[in-house]
């Protein structure tokens, strides 16, 4: 009983020490380098990071007990999405925005 709860309590310390660095690889959602991000999880100070060694880009948000690598990265791949589809979608409007306004008050 005794060598056995030794044994569990080692695996309990090791799995506790390598629970901070959860670092994984994923390619880069701005240069599309294939293994180029790296997640960090900072559970201590609640900060999680996903960084690009090759174009520099990085992306910071909060982390908890549950917070994955593979989270990190999708959270920052949708704000990439979201950025992107708010930039076209202001660059179509700037232009032709105030018209198609202007247009529709006149019509109604």
């Amino acid at each position: 009983m005794g060598k056995r709860k030794s044994r569990v309590s080692k695996m309990l310390a090791t799995a506790k020490k390598a629970a901070p660095k959860l670092e994984t690889a994923f390619s880069c959602p701005f240069c599309d380098h294939g293994g180029a991000v790296e997640c960090s999880i900072d559970i201590k100070h609640m900060i999680a990071e996903a960084s690009c060694f090759v174009c520099q880009a990085r992306y910071s948000t909060t982390a908890h007990a549950l917070t994955e690598p593979i989270d990190v990265y999708s959270e920052w791949i949708d704000q990439c999405e979201l950025s992107k589809a708010a930039a076209a979608a202001g660059d179509d409007d700037d232009d032709h925005h105030h018209h198609h306004h202007r247009k529709t008050k006149r019509r109604s």
